[in-house]
C-alpha cells in the first residue's frame, strides 16, 4: 500500500485551474481500484491519496500522469507501507509482512 502526499508548488489559482482534470484523474483511479481514499491537507497546501498495489514503479507512473503533475503545480512524496492491521471494513487490504 502507498501513501501519496501532494505538496503544492504553485499559487493556489494555478492549482484550482487544474482541479477539474485532477478530480477526473482521481475518479479513473478509484474506478480501477488503485485509489481507496483521498483528500485535501489542512491547511490546503496539498493532498493525500491512499493507493493499493505492490509495484512502486506503477504508482510512480500514475503520479506522473496526474494533471497537477503535468501542470507543474505539485510534487509527490511516495511512502510504501505494509498494511498489517485495518478496521474490519478494510480487511480486504490487509497485507502480510515479507518473510
Amino acid at each position: 500500500m502507498f501513501v501519496l502526499e501532494l505538496t503544492y508548488i504553485a499559487p493556489i489559482e494555478r492549482v484550482d485551474a487544474a482541479l477539474a482534470e485532477h478530480v477526473a484523474w482521481l475518479d479513473a483511479h478509484y474506478a480501477s481500484g488503485v485509489f481507496i481514499a483521498s483528500g485535501r491537507k489542512v491547511p490546503r497546501d496539498g493532498g493525500i491519496i491512499l493507493a493499493v498495489g505492490d509495484d512502486r514503479g506503477k504508482i510512480e507512473e500514475i503520479t506522473r500522469s496526474d494533471p497537477f503533475s503535468v501542470a507543474g503545480v505539485c510534487e509527490y512524496t511516495i511512502t510504501e507501507f505494509v498494511a498489517t492491521k485495518t478496521v474490519p471494513a478494510l480487511e480486504h487490504y490487509r497485507q502480510q509482512l515479507p518473510s
